[in-house]
């Protein structure tokens, strides 16, 4: 299988494409970066989950923060042009949009969407479909998932690997 149509990579494409969801775009690349290269931050990877993560930044107005992971995102992703991670999108027009989203960022002009440009029909026919099974989304709650969200699960799991460690 091509790494592009990994359930998770057509999960992140389709909350990308489809309903802009930064914030889950980038917890399902980043679970697909744990199981392929764990801990290489030069990885493909990393630059779509720093791209999720510029973008989630400028929608909330944080111009600083998504100044700074967008040019990450930017060095990331422009190493890596020849990565099967980016064989089918049009990388040219990726890139540029990165550099025009900084721009904007840098102006402090405010959010504006954009999307990644499928070039492989199969892919695009998978991510077209995902995004038709897409729930209805409320901005307030794409621009705040960070703090809407249930988080128990996860403040559970800090709390058990506190006390293994003692």
């Amino acid at each position: 299988m091509h790494p592009m149509h990994h359930p998770l990579f057509i999960q992140f494409l389709t909350y990308f494409n489809g309903n802009q969801d930064y914030f889950e775009c980038h917890e399902v690349l980043e679970e697909y970066w744990k199981e392929v290269a764990p801990k290489d931050k030069a990885h493909p990877l990393t630059g779509w989950i720093q791209l999720a993560t510029g973008l989630y930044h400028w929608r909330r107005k944080n111009f600083k923060g998504a100044e700074t992971i967008l040019k990450k995102a930017e060095r990331t992703l422009s190493a890596s042009i020849y990565d099967p991670f980016l064989e089918e999108i049009n990388t040219f027009d990726l890139l540029q949009q990165i550099h025009l989203t900084q721009e904007k960022v840098t102006d402090h002009k405010p959010y504006i969407c954009w999307y990644i440009h499928i070039t492989s029909p199969d892919l695009k026919i998978k991510v077209e479909h995902s995004i038709t099974l897409l729930p209805p989304s409320d901005n307030y709650f794409l621009q705040n998932k960070h703090m809407l969200r249930d988080r128990s699960n996860i403040l559970s799991a800090r709390d058990e690997k506190r006390r293994s460690r003692h």
